[in-house]
């Protein structure tokens, strides 16, 4: 058995250099799996389980569990995340007052946007069964393990294939409206729905912020049950009763409310400022709550959308002519000068978020494969370790392999990141040449004509030099997806069906 600690103080972020050697387990007498996200409350002290949290819960036969004790660290042990955090906002503000060449906007943004965009999707492997969820009681001695119920938005091989096209329907659809239609009009329309849409992803992006600045005791926890039966087919209405509840905290009516504001007066305004406002936040939450899940429908997705920009670029004026047309923070801006034209305008230079945020989830996908492969070397071979926690039950009910679950990862925890940081690099040396041929040529240029090689040549060129290609090709975080299409399926099984499996 996983030997017990001595105190109940978790370990340091020192650990993290200790590669190859085990972390000690914390060992809970009869941990179960709770069902309907119950609460399993694990004393760190005594490693003993709370009664409270037994009841409506299927039993573990092994009553010695371990789980693994979290790693955390706070957040200025990451500087680059923090330096990020504090560039993006210092930047905005600053181009309002001072003229920065827009070159260097373009790039600090980016670099800034990726890696504070990338660092939060690591949430995304927190919400496959293998990890657990923290919660520190008052006094700081009990830690509430949850398993957790999400799984991530992840695109499948079919999808990627068939994004260019989409891409292109959608692309030249707005092509066509612009050509038949009033550009106020089809401004109008778009610029409501990024509102509403905006107003979501302001809200989730300032959310933890807000969180910090509430005290505690007035962060309080609300929200209503409303269920609505439905007399649709499942085909076309989904699962009777529909489940309207919401749940939600003080901080997260702040952040909504202070989210509606910023949508409002982009409405009104169409400053360019209020754009980037909305822009920002659509690449951090697309980053951080999108999977692309595996490297090799990444790679998919970015050829394909690698001759999509050529072909809308350079073969036809579409997709030109939309970004200059459309009113909407589909891009970002970038002010050439403080001083207006002779129209009273300032004149600017724009960047699709699409290349940033296409990008964007290549490179949190390798981020993450770098925190996997951490995992890995930091815990070892664990008893009963698995990528997935799943633990078959048997005729009676019970479960007769130790499950152990793995602590959440924190972004501010340095571990070893030579994926991410090699595609990093190749990602800005692709954005400087775009920006190199655009001002060369004085010609619009396809950005992920020279992103997408970048991207892919720098991981490629860094798993080649370490000997890892298989495993980079291998890595998949499409298992819990996967496990739940099973689950289903077997759900379906007329009853005989099942008892003959």
């Amino acid at each position: 058995q996983p030997h017990q600690p001595k105190s109940n103080q978790l370990p340091s972020t020192s650990t993290t250099n200790h590669i190859n050697q085990r972390q000690p387990t914390t060992k809970a007498t009869a941990i179960t799996r709770p069902s309907h996200r119950q609460p399993a409350i694990i004393n760190m002290s005594s490693g003993a389980a709370s009664d409270s949290a037994l009841a409506d819960s299927t039993p573990v036969t092994n009553t010695a569990a371990p789980v693994l004790p979290p790693i955390t660290a706070p957040i200025t042990s990451n500087v680059p995340l923090l330096l990020s955090y504090v560039t993006i906002p210092s930047l905005w503000v600053a181009t309002q007052h001072i003229s920065i060449h827009y070159t260097v906007q373009v790039c600090v943004y980016c670099a800034a946007i990726l890696y504070a965009g990338c660092h939060a999707s690591l949430v995304l492997l927190n919400e496959n069964s293998a990890h657990y969820e923290v919660d520190k009681m008052n006094d700081g001695s009990e830690i509430v393990v949850v398993e957790s119920e999400n799984v991530a938005e992840v695109m499948q091989a079919s999808d990627a294939m068939q994004f260019p096209l989409v891409g292109s329907c959608g692309l030249f659809g707005l092509y066509i409206a612009f050509k038949f239609f009033e550009a106020e009009t089809v401004n109008l329309v778009i610029g409501v729905y990024f509102c509403l849409v905006g107003w979501v992803a302001v809200g989730g992006t300032i959310e933890p912020i807000v969180r910090l600045c509430v005290p505690k005791k007035f962060n309080k926890v609300f929200g209503w049950e409303w269920k609505i039966n439905h007399p649709l087919p499942k085909s076309i209405g989904g699962e009777s009763p529909w489940d309207l509840s919401v749940e939600g905290t003080t901080s997260d009516i702040l952040s909504t409310f202070i989210a509606a504001v910023v949508s409002y007066r982009y409405f009104h305004t169409r400053h360019w400022t209020q754009n980037n406002i909305l822009g920002i936040c659509f690449c951090l939450q697309g980053i951080h709550r999108f999977s692309l899940g595996t490297f090799k429908i990444a790679a998919i997705l970015l050829v394909g959308l690698f001759f999509y920009d050529i072909f809308w670029v350079f073969g036809t004026d579409v997709m030109v002519t939309v970004a200059k047309s459309i009113d909407g923070p589909i891009k970002l801006l970038f002010p050439r000068s403080l001083i207006k034209n002779e129209d009273g305008k300032i004149d600017m230079s724009l960047l699709g978020l699409g290349d940033i945020v296409i990008p964007g989830f290549f490179i949190a996908l390798l981020l993450r494969f770098d925190a996997v492969r951490d995992e890995k070397r930091r815990y070892g071979t664990v008893p009963g370790l698995s990528t997935t926690n799943s633990v078959d039950a048997n005729d009676d009910g019970t479960k007769d392999k130790p499950l152990v679950l793995l602590p959440p990862l924190d972004p501010n925890v340095q571990f070893p990141k030579p994926y991410f940081h090699a595609c990093m690099v190749g990602y800005m040396v692709g954005i400087i040449t775009t920006l190199f041929v655009m001002i060369h040529f004085e010609a619009a240029q396809p950005a992920l004509l020279y992103l997408v090689p970048a991207c892919l040549g720098s991981a490629l060129g860094t798993a080649a030099i370490r000997g890892e290609m298989a495993e980079l090709f291998a890595y998949s975080e499409e298992e819990a997806q996967e496990e739940g299409d099973e689950k289903n399926k077997d759900s379906d099984k007329p009853e005989e069906a099942k008892k003959e499996d």
